[in-house]
């Protein structure tokens, strides 16, 4: 499998991994001003269509993420994948919350929304930047993933 597949496959996983934490603040009613999908259909000019958001949020998952982990993975410090996407993911996050949170008019890093806002989204992203590096680390799609004490550097 080529590392741009395993990327995107990574991506995947990722976002289906993020995506079920983020359902799960939801329905237990945690900070529900911070309803990422609704906010990128918002500044699609969709925000009466959260399912526009939800597709936007799996591509930049699959896409941008799945990219940035095939062709950085290699060229990063260190050699633990989970590393390498953790700071894939806090990279992520310092994007969001200086240009896409501004633009959602929350301001810079969502500080309109309160403290936890930025707080609540790098938990996220750190999450989600984990999950990408350990599944880009594994060898063959297929595979029982398993953790090493390689990858978890």
């Amino acid at each position: 499998m080529s590392n741009i597949s395993k990327g995107l496959a990574a991506g995947l996983v990722a976002t289906i991994a993020l995506s079920a934490v983020m359902v799960m603040k939801a329905t237990m009613g945690f900070m529900p001003e911070l309803d990422l999908p609704r906010m990128i259909a918002g500044m699609l000019g969709r925000a009466d269509m959260p399912a526009v958001g939800w597709i936007v949020h799996f591509l930049i998952g699959i896409v941008i993420y799945g990219l940035a982990i095939a062709l950085l993975d290699a060229r990063l410090p260190g050699t633990g994948h989970i590393g390498h996407g953790v700071l894939i993911g806090v990279i992520g996050w310092l994007v969001m919350m200086v240009m896409l949170m501004p633009i959602a008019g929350v301001g810079l890093f969502g500080m309109q929304l309160g403290f936890m806002a930025p707080m609540m989204t790098l938990v996220l992203h750190l999450i989600f930047g984990a999950v990408l590096g350990w599944f880009y680390g594994q060898s063959a799609w297929g595979q029982a993933p398993t953790a090493t004490a390689e990858s978890m550097a």
